[in-house]
This record gives structure tokens, C-alpha cells and sequence, in this order.
């Protein structure tokens, strides 16, 4: 017996993430999603348990100022909100149908595998949609880039010029 799928005339996802900060990584994600979808929701954790770096009101504009970036950012129906309630609770507040997910090279699998699971079995009407990032981006983290920031390396492969002096004035 198929399942009976909400009605939804557009085809809407949400782009999880903490992004703190947000990196090329993540900008490669949102930039190949923006194509598939009639809007994406772009949603940052609130994930205190984390410790970030940056408020989730700093994350937050951050990625606004990071959406400029992209190629005619007008034409397309993007939103940034945050979060902190369960991921597909928040999916379901924006009518999404898509959950988009970041895979790195095999670090990422066993952790997306699980969480897509369980995802799953909350939200069966939600599907997820993994994209694997491209290949100058399989390397990046952000846990990485706060590491080589705190010890002073060079930030221009990881994160644009603004969001490295945002990160290097938190470790000032």
C-alpha cells in the first residue's frame, strides 16, 4: 500500500547545519541544492551542547551575508532560520519534503546512515537527500578551520575572506 504524501506544490528542503562557520563545504551544498528544489530553508542549530564559536544570531548573518555570494541570490526562494527542536519537527514547520545533507568521503556515512534512519522512521513523508560534496570541499570542517584559526594558519582554502576575519577576531 503506497503512502499517502502531503500535498505540497512546491518542492521545499531543509539544508541542516551548525554552520560555525559556515565554510566553502557548506556554500558547494546550498549553491548544487538551490537547482533541486522551488526553496530551500537553510537551518542553523542552535546546538549549545557544541560550545560554538559564534551565537546563532552571528551564524544566522553571517549566512546571509555568505547567500550574497552566489550567482543572481534574488531568483531564488532561500531562508535562514535557526533552530533547536528535532530536525524533522523544524522540516515540518517549513513544509518541507527534502532534507538535505552534506556526505564528505566515508567519515560522514555511518553518521548521515543513522541519522537518515531515524529521521525516517519520525517522519516518513520527509525524504533525504544526500549530495556528496565536491571534491576542493571533501576535506573541510568546521571544527577543522576553528583549529587552524586558533593556531594562526591561513584560513583562504577553508572559508571566504569575511567569514576568516569574523573567525580570526573570536580568537583575538
Amino acid at each position: 500500500m503506497p503512502l499517502k504524501m502531503p500535498h505540497n506544490p512546491l518542492l521545499i528542503g531543509v539544508y541542516p547545519g551548525t554552520f560555525d562557520p559556515v565554510t566553502f563545504g557548506h556554500m558547494d551544498i546550498i549553491s548544487r541544492a538551490l537547482p533541486l528544489l522551488d526553496k530551500l530553508v537553510i537551518g542553523v542549530a542552535e546546538n549549545a551542547g557544541k560550545g560554538p564559536l559564534f551565537s546563532l544570531e552571528e551564524r544566522i548573518e553571517i549566512l546571509k551575508t555568505e547567500i550574497k555570494s552566489l550567482p543572481n541570490p534574488e531568483e531564488k526562494e532561500i531562508s535562514i532560520l535557526g533552530f533547536n527542536n528535532l530536525l524533522v519537527q523544524f522540516a515540518e514547520t517549513q513544509k518541507a519534503r527534502v532534507l538535505v545533507r552534506g556526505l564528505r568521503p566515508v567519515s560522514d556515512f555511518e553518521y548521515e546512515f543513522q541519522m537518515a534512519g531515524t529521521n525516517r522512521k519520525l517522519a516518513p513523508h520527509i525524504e533525504t537527500l544526500f549530495l556528496m560534496a565536491s571534491e576542493p570541499y571533501q576535506l573541510i570542517a568546521s571544527r577543522f578551520v576553528k583549529d587552524v584559526a586558533r593556531l594562526g594558519g591561513e584560513l583562504s582554502s577553508f572559508v571566504s575572506p569575511e567569514v576568516g576575519i569574523r573567525v580570526r577576531e573570536k580568537y583575538n
